[in-house]
């Protein structure tokens, strides 16, 4: 499982870019690349990204809950 995590991360941020790309150009990298949007392998890379992001709603609430993200806390540890 500890490997799902950047995956899904990656997979989260490959989105984010893509619609970065939408909004700003109109352009979608994902459809330009995987032949168009309603091509199947298109499909499947929007599809991998939604699940990602539901996938790292997990962490994301445990890290809310505890009041800190992980990343944080390693830093807080060393300046004090």
């Amino acid at each position: 499982m500890k490997a799902l995590n950047p995956i899904t991360l990656l997979l989260i941020i490959i989105g984010g870019i893509n619609w970065l790309l939408v909004g700003a150009f109109q352009f979608d990298l994902v459809a330009a690349i995987f032949g168009g949007q309603d091509g199947a392998l298109a499909r499947i890379v929007y599809i991998l990204v939604g699940l990602s992001a539901i996938y790292q709603l997990v962490p994301f609430s445990r890290a809310m809950s505890s009041g800190e993200v992980p990343a944080e806390r390693n830093t807080t540890a060393r300046n004090h």
